[in-house]
């Protein structure tokens, strides 16, 4: 497991970077977002982020969160000391399997896509 990642001078950090692009790429109506902490969000909801430390984050429904769980032997993702419960923590190899990560990005998308809109900020 990582502790700290710069993007900018950490190999496997980069390389997990590119897998997360590799993923999303997938969607189309979907963009990369955060230059320092990379997200993706549809309406406001973030549906999926890349930690500095180099773990993804995935959001999912209920019943795909526990299937998630158990077929990966995965847990819920914790950031800052928090335990995120929507969201669950890809493992590594399957991060590099775009083609298995596939459907459970894309049913992120489609749950994160049916929650009400966030409204945006106004610049102040």
């Amino acid at each position: 497991m990582m502790r700290k990642a710069d993007g900018a001078n950490d190999p496997q950090y980069r390389a997990k970077l590119e897998c997360y692009q590799r993923l999303i790429a997938t969607v189309p109506d979907l963009t990369l977002k955060g230059a320092a902490n990379p997200y993706t969000a549809i309406n406001g909801n973030m549906s999926s982020y890349l930690h500095p430390r180099g773990e993804m984050a995935l959001r999912l429904p209920p019943k795909i969160r526990e299937a998630f769980l158990a077929e990966h032997n995965a847990t819920l993702f914790e950031a800052y000391g928090v335990v995120q419960k929507e969201y669950v923590t890809v493992p590594d190899g399957l991060l590099a399997d775009t083609d298995r990560l596939r459907p459970y990005f894309e049913a992120s998308y489609a749950y994160v896509s049916q929650l009400k809109p966030k409204p945006t900020r106004k610049p102040k």
